[in-house]
């Protein structure tokens, strides 16, 4: 029995999203975890054709796990963009045999390629920086890398709290850009106010950062959850806006959905179509259930399942 039974009188019909918003939501997507897409029956009943999925990699992952569930997408028809974090690859050989592995068993060739949140390397690298400098993803012709982006900064990068650190590398990145055959993009850690990102998206660009914008943006999920991953992640001035949402106890018990943040953003955008964000990025901290089926309750026809098309 499929996980989520969609037949089409179950789309909502009363609550259209606005042009804007299915505009923005076009082309989202998703990430997840081995133990995570277990979970999931069946992909198709969820996301719309093409939407790409990462996997993220946490510490103490087998890669043959990762490698499975990447396999599992690309069957169900999914581009599948899994993580490579440096800290936890132990050197280039390693890096090379995972990227074999991934290309030889799900037909990868896009990645986000990122330090990781360990705190010290297992081995030779400590940087994104350092992963994209062996050249082994162009090597292996790889069509996309995607790099993090901080739109409220990393104290792990810049313990003062400055941006010293996260400027000089997308420095970096942006002129790596232009040396690699791949497209680039930065994805970002989520956040829960719009003025904080524009505010971000915009001082870069006027920085000469030319790297689109793929912005995180936390799926549904209970208040009490997101408090606990916005804490453990380092999310700054946005953080707020939970806090407030938590002293009104008319919405202390009600999941929180991303719908305001997803608005303002997509109003911005169909004002300033020249504004550097290109797509949104999921995270389903409240489950991949729930996250699939508030862009497809939000999202028109671009986020209709595959096995509804």
């Amino acid at each position: 029995m499929a996980l989520l039974s969609f037949k089409k009188r179950d789309i909502p019909q009363a609550r259209p999203a606005a042009a804007e918003v299915e505009a923005f939501l076009k082309g989202y997507s998703i990430e997840v975890m081995p133990r995570t897409a277990e979970k999931v029956e069946n992909f198709r009943d969820l996301l719309a054709p093409g939407t790409r999925v990462y996997i993220a990699h946490i510490e103490g992952t087998p890669i043959e796990e990762m490698v499975a569930t990447a396999r599992r997408l690309a069957r169900e028809g999914y581009p599948v963009m899994p993580h490579f974090p440096a800290r936890i690859i132990k050197d280039r050989a390693t890096l090379e045999d995972w990227i074999a592995m991934y290309q030889g068993e799900a037909g990868v060739d896009q990645g986000l390629i990122l330090a990781g949140g360990v705190a010290q390397p297992v081995g030779d690298f400590d940087s994104a920086i350092g992963l994209l400098e062996t050249g082994l993803f162009d090597k292996a012709g790889f069509k996309r890398l995607h790099v993090a982006g901080h739109p409220e900064g990393n104290r792990d990068i810049d313990p003062d709290g400055s941006s010293t650190n996260v400027d000089a590398a997308l420095r970096w990145k942006n002129t790596f850009n232009e040396t690699t055959d791949a497209e680039m993009a930065l994805a970002t850690q989520f956040a829960f106010d719009a003025k904080p990102i524009i505010a971000w998206a915009d001082a870069l660009k006027d920085a000469g950062i030319t790297l689109p914008i793929h912005i995180g943006i936390a799926g549904p999920a209970k208040l009490q959850t997101l408090i606990k991953f916005a804490i453990a992640c380092g999310v700054g001035p946005s953080l707020k806006v939970l806090q407030k949402r938590a002293m009104d106890v008319s919405k202390l018990l009600l999941p929180y959905e991303p719908s305001d943040v997803v608005t303002e953003l997509a109003l911005h955008k169909a004002a300033n179509p020249d504004f550097n964000i290109e797509q949104v990025h999921v995270f389903p901290l409240g489950g991949i259930k729930a996250s699939a089926t508030w862009a497809i309750d939000n999202g028109g026809e671009g986020t209709r399942p595959a096995n509804l098309t």
